[in-house]
């Protein structure tokens, strides 16, 4: 792929049915606990993107065997503390902060120094959030006090579960310390902020001991380690994530209707689309399904020509946190202030996403008000654009690339936006399906 973009066209109306990737999410946490599973688990639909494929090879890395097919993915489990490697074993986790952090739980046993690595990305993001709890449960991690990587972890023979506090709302933190407390006997206690709940669905589909209270602000989890892991099989659904690009992507062109299939709805997930309905859009969810726990739907959108601003409750930043970026276009289009709070969390991603995403509205003539956490956006609903535009330095973050992306095709302007590879991170189709499914003109 060459080092940009170019997009100099808005795209034309489309009534299109499309299917997304699988869920970013879903795919790394499968690939994790097929390795600590016994026996061989089979998943469809894994999501072939870098994140996922730097999952697989560290697995293999730490002694797992895997098979990538065309149509699906075998790992042969290892079982709890089954991993079988070398001394002086490095693992690179690329740009994937969920692989990364997650990986450091199922060595809370190690009897080795381990490195992990990471890209210049991920090598920015603090990795104190994991270690921290993970000390508590009774690893070594070196340089002692490093927050960032690279960093060596080395377990304990000795784990003991813990009372863990999670403030953040982070559902990688909470789903670190679930698949630590796998190796620790007895209860390990969790109170978290609302996040992200698939590792809870897939520790009940599993039928592994945990319990979760919800609450309207909290969960109170405990887990009940040294369990036998049984093999999973899985058909992965499609990435609301990745979808809500194509959603707004419709929302703002003309005349245009589009149907997204098998996408997870999971209530943890769909902040976007309940934030988009309330500021006017018309997006259905259709052939609703549970698929082992995890809800599916096909989703319905339909272009729109007027949007509502919004003082954006703090209660949906959770299950939205990814998706903000492609939010905010749409806020520059709303007749009025629009205005997000509570998202310290957005600069913790891939990049300083809070940051750039005002500087890229700046960009556009939209003018916004921006603290450590919050952002006022002043949307102008007769937004077009006619001058040329650049975009590079943006921390090689796919969301932000994807974002612009969007932008261009659908408030016109002459875009040149560097780095279009970095979509390799979480959805490697994104400019085949733009570009043979739905018509865009991209060079």
């Amino acid at each position: 792929m060459p080092n940009h973009v170019n997009i100099n066209n808005k795209i034309k109306p489309f009534k299109k049915k499309i299917e997304v990737s699988g869920d970013k999410s879903l795919s790394i946490r499968w690939a994790l606990l097929a390795s600590q599973a016994i026996g061989k688990s089979k998943a469809y639909n894994l999501l072939r993107s870098e994140d996922v494929l730097n999952t697989l090879k560290g697995l293999e890395k730490l002694g797992v065997k895997i098979s990538l097919n065309k149509n699906f993915c075998e790992i042969n489990g290892v079982g709890i503390n089954g991993f079988n490697y070398k001394k002086n074993l490095t693992i690179y986790a690329g740009n994937s902060g969920t692989f990364g952090r997650l990986i450091l739980a199922l060595l809370i046993k190690s009897p080795y120094k381990i490195k992990l690595t990471g890209d210049k990305s991920l090598s920015r993001r603090d990795f104190s959030r994991v270690t921290s709890p993970l000390k508590e449960f009774g690893a070594n991690f070196y340089p002692t006090n490093k927050s960032k990587l690279p960093l060596y972890i080395q377990g304990t023979n000795f784990v003991r579960p813990i009372k863990y506090f999670e403030k953040k709302g982070s559902a990688q933190i909470k789903s670190c310390i679930m698949l630590a407390a796998l190796n620790a006997p007895g209860a390990t206690k969790i109170k978290a902020r609302k996040s992200r709940n698939h590792t809870e669905i897939l520790y009940k589909f599993l039928k592994l001991p945990i319990k979760v209270i919800s609450k309207k602000k909290i969960d109170l989890i405990e887990i009940n380690g040294e369990k036998k892991i049984y093999p999973i099989n899985y058909n992965i659904p499609s990435d609301i994530s990745s979808s809500a690009f194509f959603i707004v992507l419709t929302l703002l062109s003309s005349k245009s209707y589009l149907t997204i299939k098998n996408v997870n709805i999971n209530s943890s997930r769909i902040g976007c689309i309940n934030i988009l309905n309330k500021m006017g859009a018309n997006i259905i969810l259709k052939n609703k399904k549970n698929y082992k726990g995890e809800k599916t739907a096909d989703i319905h959108i339909k272009s729109k020509k007027s949007f509502k601003p919004i003082n954006c409750p703090i209660k949906y930043n959770s299950s939205a946190i990814d998706e903000f970026l492609i939010i905010f276009l749409v806020a520059a289009k709303a007749k009025g202030v629009s205005y997000f709070k509570g998202l310290d969390e957005l600069n913790q991603k891939e990049s300083p996403r809070l940051k750039l995403g005002s500087k890229i509205l700046n960009m556009i003539g939209i003018k916004t008000k921006l603290t450590k956490s919050s952002i006022k956006i002043y949307g102008n609903p007769n937004l077009e654009l006619k001058k040329k535009i650049e975009i590079k330095n943006f921390f090689k973050d796919h969301r932000v690339m994807a974002f612009c992306a969007i932008a261009a095709l659908t408030l016109g302007g002459k875009w040149k936006i560097f780095d279009p590879e970095s979509i390799k991170t979480s959805f490697p189709s994104f400019f085949k399906i733009l570009k043979k499914k739905l018509g865009a003109k991209i060079n």
